[in-house]
């Protein structure tokens, strides 16, 4: 069967390799929908550095249970459509004793650290696995990117009181946007692509702002009354963001920090402490409380799918698509591989 790997920095193929068995506890996923996450980009870029190659990508994961090992529960049954937690931690290190093993110290998330899902079928274990035969195979997919905001904003204890801003409206940034409107915060959302910011506000966010267009700390002050919002979400990476989301949120806020920068960051650290704020740091997800409020969310149907989904490929296509993806990223917020193309 045919997977797509990332070989080297700037190079990825399809190749041929073995469809796996599944072993006891585990079971055999015919992948059905799988999508491209901003680090498979990142990888093959050479900004990722916990990318190892050569490696198969993929780990947003619809997919069918086609075969099941030994001790699988009964929930789990044949046919059923279910996507999957795609983090493995050690379960030894401080995070993992702490009960945090989204931020395992070891970590190997599939299609970085371990091979991934972009390949017709994969084996993982049950414990791993989400049902919902309510949404889409499309949907399924999507819900692991979404869970990586929904837990943004989680570690932002963000509130209806809370006024959020979302500086970046990629996939990740966009369930930022959207677990934040879900728990009735008031939401401002930033992005350079005006097409993102539409998204966002089908999602329901108060305010949009593009910082070449308007000023943003202006904007900021005007939309709050000269406070700053309370919580700021730093998903894009960039030292310009990082540096916009200390200085402009309010005393007493929280930063929450999902994007890797792709160099150092310089801060004026006496805003740290005059303005007394916390600032977090936000990774993966954790599967037993963000995957289960994602699918609810998608499941009621709030969430603009068609429209966060730039491209559907077939995984023939795939080295095409990363190379002319990484020349031109204007306006792409997902792309798709279909196995049934």
């Amino acid at each position: 069967m045919k997977a797509l790997f990332l070989t080297e920095v700037g190079k990825s193929e399809v190749r041929e390799i073995e469809k796996p068995s599944p072993k006891p506890n585990e079971v055999l996923l015919k992948v059905e929908m799988v999508g491209f996450c901003g680090g498979d980009m990142n990888g093959f870029k050479g900004l990722f550095p916990l990318q190892e190659y050569p490696n198969i990508l993929g780990h947003e994961v619809g997919a069918l249970i086609e075969e099941l090992g030994g001790d699988v529960p009964q929930q789990f049954q044949i046919g059923s459509k279910v996507t999957l937690y795609p983090y493995l931690a050690c379960g030894t290190c401080v995070a993992c004793r702490k009960g945090r093993p989204n931020a395992c110290k070891t970590n190997k998330t599939m299609g970085v650290r371990r091979p991934g899902a972009m390949t017709r079928y994969v084996c993982a274990p049950w414990q791993d696995l989400f049902p919902s035969d309510k949404l889409s195979f499309r949907e399924l997919a999507l819900a692991e990117p979404l869970t990586v905001g929904f837990h943004a904003v989680a570690r932002g204890r963000v509130s209806a009181e809370d006024c959020v801003a979302v500086l970046g409206c990629g996939i990740v940034g966009l369930g930022a946007v959207a677990s934040a409107v879900n728990r009735n915060a008031t939401v401002i959302a930033i992005d350079l692509d005006d097409s993102k910011l539409e998204i966002a506000r089908k999602i329901g966010v108060a305010h949009t702002i593009n910082p070449s267009k308007e000023d943003l700390h202006a904007r900021f002050q005007e939309i709050t009354n000269g406070d700053g919002p309370d919580v700021i979400i730093e998903a894009v990476g960039s030292p310009t963001t990082y540096r916009a989301a200390v200085e402009e949120v309010a005393f007493l806020g929280r930063v929450v920090c999902i994007g890797y920068a792709k160099a150092p960051v310089e801060f004026n650290t006496s805003l740290f402490v005059q303005k007394e704020i916390e600032i977090l740091g936000s990774r993966n997800c954790v599967g037993r409380t963000d995957f289960p409020e994602v699918i609810a969310y998608l499941e009621a149907g709030k969430f603009p799918v068609d429209e966060v989904i730039s491209k559907v490929i077939s995984i023939d296509e795939g080295p095409e698509t990363l190379k002319s993806w990484a020349e031109n990223p204007q306006g792409i917020i997902k792309i798709m591989i279909d196995f049934n193309r």
